[in-house]
Formats: C-alpha cells, structure tokens, sequence
C-alpha cells in the first residue's frame, strides 16, 4: 500500500532533552525509521521465502475477500499461484501443473525445454486452478472491474474456464509469449483470446493451425473461457 508522508517538521526552538525529561524529536524519528523499515524488510524476507521454496510454496494459502461467495480459504491445493510468482512446467508436485492435460503439460514443457535453448525462460504463472480458486478469481474480478458483465471478459465462471478443466495455461514472461506466438504451433500450442496474450491452449495438433483467437473471454462461441 502506497504511504504519503507529510511535510517535514517545522523549525522549532532547541530545549534540552534532558530537563524536557524526553529524547529528542531527531532521534525519535531515527528509531522509528529503522523500527518500520526493519518490520518491512523481515515481512518481504519471509514472503519470499514462503514462495521461492517449493517446499514452502506448498504449504501456502490465499484468503477469504468481501463479497467472495464461498467463503473458502483457497490455497495451494486449490492450485493458487501469489500475484508476482510462477512455477516451473517441471514441478509437477504442485497441483497447479500436475492436474493439467497431461497432454498439454508434456507440449508446455518440451516447449519450455526448446525456448531455452533459444535463450528465453519460459515460466507459468497459473495453471490448473479448483472451481473454489476460479469463484474467487471472478468475485475478485467483478469488485476490480464493476460489474459481472465487464468481468467476464477476463474470468470465465467455473462451470466455464479451461483452467478449471487442466486444459489452460497462462505463460509468462513477456518474451516466452512472443516466442510462442511465433513457435506454438509446432506443439500444438494457441493463444486463444486476442486480449491475453499470456492464454495458451493444445487448440491443435503440431505442426497445425490455430484457430482464429476470439476477442475475449467474454465471447459466447466454442473456445472456452479465462
């Protein structure tokens, strides 16, 4: 969360701290700085330790927001992946890529093997997700975008999206999704909406064409949805 400091205090008369009986204010200020940067600097230390390892990452778990309809804490079971994280196409001990497609896992992966070759890390950033962790997902999404409507266009319901199914993957970074725009096909690999760039499907058979992406996930025709 931003913070938005306030001016700086004003010039005051100098009295000494000690016949006042209290530190001065400079030094207050001084440990109280290091007070709240060293609580946040211990926080990010163990966030990132949580979920950099995997043995951790396991173990984690999201929770419950306002309006969230079923009232279930999801975590890594549910196939929960932190905003800023991913996961290697490899750590199949985590139910995020062990309950994908396997045969979508097996083309994700040798396509991760290929584009390293080529110099570009190809990671995901979501994969298999519960029907509890895709609820959350759109309930979150109708509060960020104002209506249920407008959501859809990014989060499908759980009766609706691919992810809920093993069938959908989202890659990242940036530079693993150009490559595969270019390379995809040769596994079998579609981008499927033409607003997420990062969606990925086994929408054909390698070395076959893709089908025409759909806008978004909003769309009412056969591809499925976010």
């Amino acid at each position: 969360m931003d913070r938005k400091l306030g001016p700086p205090f004003a010039p005051t008369r100098r009295r000494s701290a000690v016949t006042r009986g209290k530190w001065p204010r400079r030094v207050l200020i001084a440990v109280l700085a290091i007070a709240v940067t060293s609580g946040l600097g211990w926080a990010a230390f163990t966030l990132g330790a949580r979920w950099m390892d995997p043995a951790s990452f396991a173990g984690g778990s999201g929770s419950s927001i306002p309006g969230w309809s079923t009232g279930h804490t999801v975590g890594v079971q549910d196939g929960f992946v932190p905003d800023g994280e991913h996961i290697s196409p490899r750590n199949t001990e985590l139910p995020a890529i062990a309950n994908l497609d396997p045969k979508l896992l097996r083309a994700v992966q040798e396509a991760a093997d290929d584009a390293a070759e080529d110099g570009v890390d190809m990671f995901l950033t979501t994969g298999w997700r519960s029907k509890a962790y895709q609820q959350r997902l759109l309930d979150e999404a109708v509060v960020k975008y104002g209506s249920e409507r407008e959501a859809r266009r990014y989060v499908g319901t759980p009766e609706q999206s691919h992810h809920v199914t093993g069938e959908a993957v989202d890659i990242g970074p940036t530079d693993a999704d150009s490559w595969l725009s270019r390379h995809g096909t040769d596994y079998g690999l579609c981008q499927t909406y033409g607003n997420e760039m990062w969606h990925f499907e086994l929408a054909t058979t390698p070395g076959g064409v893709c089908p025409e992406m759909l806008p978004d996930a909003s769309d009412g025709r056969s591809a499925p949805t976010e």
